[in-house]
């Protein structure tokens, strides 16, 4: 490609076949699905998904990725913990809410949290500080679960990806055509497969 001044116009020159026709290879999707979960005909990602979806880890050890099972479950388990620690608070303040509603008195109440609370109104607040809290850690444990179920889904897909050394990128200045007289300058990148 040749660049010229502003108002000038772009050649483009090409020697050979055309670079952008890609000899593509249709695989039809019968053969695609060579495994088997349930009776079922699956592909492999699909399975992968469907373990970690059953089992957290089990779609990493089933792509043998074994290394990533204590980020699995340090994931999940530390937000599961998390989740047990507020649950177990909030269910101590709802009971002394209910409890003060009742007629009961502040020395009366049980749980160790809530006896340390001077006024019927710290108790409102501590209940709606961990619902709210709880809540929270209600998202980050399925959000924790939503990503060891994708990563043992794209791990399955890039299992087959090619990660030679025989890929090359090449950078060159271009022309970008528009609509306007002046044409706009941009890069082009060419992947070459050696």
């Amino acid at each position: 490609m040749v660049l010229l001044g502003k108002s000038a116009q772009a050649q483009t020159v090409t020697a050979g076949p055309d670079s952008a026709r890609v000899a593509t290879q249709v695989v039809p999707d019968s053969s695609r699905r060579t495994e088997r979960l349930l009776g079922m005909r699956v592909t492999r990602p699909q399975k992968a998904a469907l373990l970690a979806l059953v089992l957290p880890g089990a779609g990493q050890v089933y792509n043998r990725r074994y290394w990533k099972l204590p980020l699995v479950y340090g994931a999940i388990g530390g937000t599961g913990y998390g989740l047990y620690f507020y649950q177990k608070a909030f269910k101590e303040y709802k009971t002394a809410k209910n409890d003060l509603d009742n007629g009961k008195t502040l020395a009366e109440l049980k749980g160790s949290r809530v006896r340390r609370e001077p006024s019927r109104q710290n108790v409102i607040v501590g209940l709606q500080n961990y619902r709210g809290a709880r809540d929270k850690f209600i998202a980050y444990t399925a959000l924790a679960y939503g990503i060891t179920i994708l990563d043992a889904l794209v791990d399955a897909h890039l299992r087959d990806f090619d990660i030679s050394e025989d890929l090359s990128l090449r950078l060159d200045p271009a022309l970008l055509p528009s609509a306007s007289p002046v044409p706009r300058t941009g890069l082009a990148l060419t992947f070459y497969l050696k």
